[in-house]
């Protein structure tokens, strides 16, 4: 017997609890197990780093997209490669918010834990509300083990647990007896209870299961025995869930109902995304895509990505260092490819003397900056927005760069296409802003068609360009486009076309050095309009009741901030919202819709770095809400700020 939970399409999740909106209690059929009916979960794996839960919580993902779930998910692991086991510091979690309408973000609070030791239950205990699930692998709770994160006494027997529903499970030993037959040692068989804890929790939600059982073999093909065990294992714990008398209950969550656009969908990282507008931008533009780059978290995953696309005329150089990285990048902007350089917050500092070179040269360069918490190697698998004003005035001088930034993980596939826009089509460096919230996030994503996507073919010089008094002609290679200000982009060896490179100031047209005063004025205030003037559109406002109070976000604080919104507006309470993709320029109607509202709110991740450019341009007297503990916001926690800041 099931029963349906009803709610508003595109609302649940901001307004109710998920896990528990049942309507009434289903009666159980004889001989059968209890089938409730959900429209929504936020499920969290949690372990040593050591325990797969990485793994564990991307194969969910995977079978739940499969299924036709809209989903969010927000990894999170610490940054060394083996963490001390055992220890708080050393948790590493994966949470899955998935549902049968659309959903913002990973979710506020998980329904369901899966904890696969004390240290995973302690550091994600106090995220659980009372009546939520917690799935305990009871073998690890041995008296060291608690006493090594502060348990005093056991949590599973003192009654600190009673708030919520525990479901005592040896997972260890269940593992290691059904894989008995596999001759493996006792420590090869406990690295398959992660597996185990999958097919459990798939048996639980009606997850699909022949997409892990295909990627488990894919993964081992070289072991084939491993391959089994672990789909043995994946096999007991659905079978442990079938059978057991613990979990009485299993739940439904049907399909998302919203009204998807036609098409094909897989479920996409916002690091891959942005791979793959990258690869897209090279061929719509019929250039071949050049990435030089050293690697660092959270950016790395694009390198290693692109690195497997050279049928794609796609090139990777991992660099010895960040210079050489962005040097080399530069150099193939210079021969006529479209460049790019991937790195996060510490990196940029190391390219930022290159950043202003490329800004002396015009020439189209993409840096990506996957931000993460600072300063200095700060939090390296945490997420801030914190590099913003380094993006923007992080360099010597008079240097402006375009700043682009996405706002969803799929959203990192059309921001890199825009980014590739502005720099191919102005011939200047253009920053793309993404964050490890973002870049290891997922969520579905429609696989555009062919015809869908920008022209972004460029037209190289391949003459004269100019001709001298005397009747000559020859080829002034910052001579500019009227309607632009992008300077001729010349291949180097092209016959008749030399001209002079390098950081030095140059003579307006001829390129030649130039210590003229007048013509450095010239060439600052040139190069800044030829930013100002960059074609990007106006930003969107949703109001729909006339509120007096606007939010204003940019990045990856657009999940949190629209779920916020719909919360306070299903409450009865007006408030408008709009987000920035373009950082620089802003969007020309930008002052106009700010001087609208009676009080603008910026929610950030950082101390207030978009407030504070809002402020010195348009004279708003923006109002900061400010993250900075390497976390995204909570839906819950914006709704009542902004609440306030609607009835102050």
């Amino acid at each position: 017997m099931t029963s349906q939970v009803s709610s508003p399409a595109g609302q649940a999740d901001e307004v109710n609890g998920g896990h528990e909106a049942v309507v009434g209690e289903p009666r159980r059929p004889a001989g059968a197990k209890e089938i409730r009916r959900l429209d929504r979960v936020i499920i969290r794996f949690a372990g040593d780093s050591g325990d797969g839960m990485q793994l564990t919580g991307d194969r969910f993902t995977s079978e739940t997209a499969s299924f036709g779930n809209d989903l969010s998910t927000l990894p999170n692991f610490p940054a060394e490669i083996r963490a001390p086991a055992g220890t708080l510091p050393g948790v590493s979690s994966f949470q899955l918010h998935f549902a049968d309408h659309d959903i913002l973000t990973p979710g506020d609070a998980p329904n369901v834990l899966v904890a696969m030791n004390p240290a995973a239950l302690k550091a994600n205990i106090g995220d659980v509300p009372h009546g939520g699930e917690i799935i305990v692998n009871t073998d690890e709770f041995a008296k060291r083990a608690m006493a090594k994160v502060g348990y005093e006494t056991s949590p599973l027997e003192d009654g600190s647990l009673d708030a919520y529903r525990v479901h005592p499970v040896p997972l260890t030993t269940l593992t290691i007896e059904a894989l008995k037959d596999f001759g493996l040692s006792r420590k090869e068989a406990e690295r398959s209870k992660n597996m185990f804890a999958l097919g459990l929790l798939s048996w639980m939600y009606h997850r699909p299961t022949e997409g892990t059982e295909s990627f488990l073999r894919t993964k081992f093909a070289k072991k084939p025995t491993i391959a089994e065990a672990n789909i043995t294992a994946f096999r007991a714990g659905w079978n442990f869930g079938e059978t057991t008398e613990d979990f009485a209950v299993s739940y439904e969550v049907a399909p998302a109902t919203r009204a998807f656009p036609t098409g094909t969908y897989r479920n996409i990282s916002g690091n891959l995304a942005l791979s793959y507008g990258l690869i897209a931008a090279s061929k719509q533009a019929d250039l071949p895509l050049y990435l030089g780059s050293y690697p660092i978290t959270p950016a790395s995953d694009i390198l290693h990505e692109l690195s497997k696309h050279k049928n794609f005329g796609v090139r990777t150089f991992q660099a010895e260092d960040e210079i050489a990285g962005i040097g080399a990048a530069l150099g193939a902007a210079f021969g006529g490819a479209l460049a790019v350089t991937t790195t996060s917050g510490p990196g940029v500092a190391l390219k930022s003397e290159t950043i202003g070179l490329a800004v002396s040269l015009e020439l189209p360069l993409l840096v990506v900056d996957i931000q993460r918490g600072g300063p200095s190697t700060g939090l390296p698998t945490k997420t801030e927005q914190a590099d913003l004003l380094q993006a923007m005035y992080g360099r010597n001088g008079e240097a402006p760069v375009p700043i682009v930034a996405p706002r969803t993980p799929a959203d990192c596939f059309d921001a890199a296409l825009d980014a590739a826009r502005i720099a191919l089509t102005y011939r200047t460096p253009v920053f793309l802003l993404s964050d490890g919230y973002l870049a290891n996030g997922s969520e579905p994503w429609r696989i555009p068609e062919i015809d869908e996507l920008p022209d972004l073919r460029v037209q190289f010089a391949t003459g004269p360009n100019h001709t001298l008094a005397d009747g000559t002609e020859a080829f002034w290679p910052y001579k500019r486009d009227p309607r632009t200000l992008a300077r001729p982009w010349a291949v180097p060896g092209t016959p008749g076309l030399e001209h002079r490179i390098g950081g030095i100031e140059k003579q307006d047209g001829t390129g030649n050095i130039s210590y003229d005063p007048a013509n450095h004025d010239f060439m600052v205030r040139t190069r800044q309009a030829k930013i100002d003037g960059i074609e990007v559109p106006g930003v969107d406002v949703d109001d729909p009741d006339g509120a007096h109070t606007l939010v204003l976000g940019w990045g990856s604080t657009y999940g949190p901030i629209t779920a916020a919104v719909r919360r306070l507006r299903a409450a009865g309470l007006p408030i408008a919202q709009a987000h920035l993709r373009h950082l620089n320029p802003f969007p020309g109607n930008l002052g106009d819709v700010l001087r609208r509202y009676r009080k603008v709110v910026v929610p950030e991740m950082n101390l207030g770095q978009l407030a504070t450019l809002i402020r010195a341009k348009y004279l708003v007297d923006a109002h900061s809400y400010t993250q900075v503990n390497g976390m995204p916001f909570k839906a819950e926690q914006l709704a009542e700020a902004l609440k306030e800041a609607i009835n102050d």
